[in-house]
């Protein structure tokens, strides 16, 4: 039996979720911490999986869809190939889901391997992403085509950031980890994190400048840094 971290737990044995007990059980004593709570569901979720459970990869990936989804996109700049990209990124976990150690939470395993796929795709690219072409927007809402716009041109300054210095954004400023749990991720020191959202900060900066007087019919889309943010 590979031994990824998560105690001995023989194929063919039931397995315990973490959240709610053993089947015909009571609920079990949940970690206090919510994030703890929801890693410890992942872990029991991908230890079905590898154990046989036809649906437990199925839902560990919808939990996090949503965010794989947003990495590739902010980071590849293309629905199409960022679909793509967590679509490889799930059969690549699908298939070396016994190979996972336990040694970091389950998101930042999966987001290790989406990132793997992105930069597997710009490795294989002739130029640099380019923004996605504008939804087709009804006539009449100006304030939701004026928010379009915006974040169309949030979308091209990414498009024109460095690779390296794309994704540390992405993954610390856009998507909220913590500059340690992106370094490995990346397998970077932490002070080459702060410096590549450092450097991006100041690209985006100027790119983004004509954003800050702005009138309140174009706000910068939620999530977005231009400037400042963490070190």
């Amino acid at each position: 039996m590979v031994d990824d971290g998560r105690g001995d737990v023989a194929r063919g044995d039931s397995v315990a979720d973490p959240c709610h007990g053993p089947t015909g059980a009571g609920p079990a004593d949940a970690p206090a911490d919510p994030a703890a709570e929801a890693d410890a569901r992942d872990r029991w979720l991908l230890a079905a999986h590898v154990d046989g459970d036809p649906h437990a990869f199925d839902e560990l990936v919808r939990r996090h869809r949503q965010r794989l989804w947003a990495v590739a996109l902010r980071t590849l700049g293309d629905p199409e190939e960022a679909a793509d990209a967590v679509q490889d990124a799930c059969l690549s976990a699908f298939r070396s889901a016994a190979s996972y150690r336990g040694q970091a939470r389950v998101t930042t395993w999966l987001h290790r391997i989406v990132v793997n796929a992105c930069l597997d795709r710009l490795r294989r690219r002739a130029i640099r992403p380019t923004a996605p072409l504008p939804e087709q927007v009804p006539a009449d809402p100006r304030d939701r085509l004026a928010e379009r716009e915006t974040e169309i041109d949030v979308q091209r300054a990414l498009a024109q950031l460095p690779d390296d210095q794309r994704l540390a954004l992405v993954l610390v400023d856009l998507q909220g980890l913590p500059v340690d749990e992106v370094a490995r991720l990346l397998g970077v020191p932490s002070g080459t994190v702060k410096s590549r959202c450092s450097r991006a900060r100041v690209r985006l900066a100027v790119s983004l400048g004509h954003l800050r007087n702005a009138g309140p019919s174009a706000p910068v889309p939620p999530g977005t840094t231009v400037g400042g943010g963490q070190a």
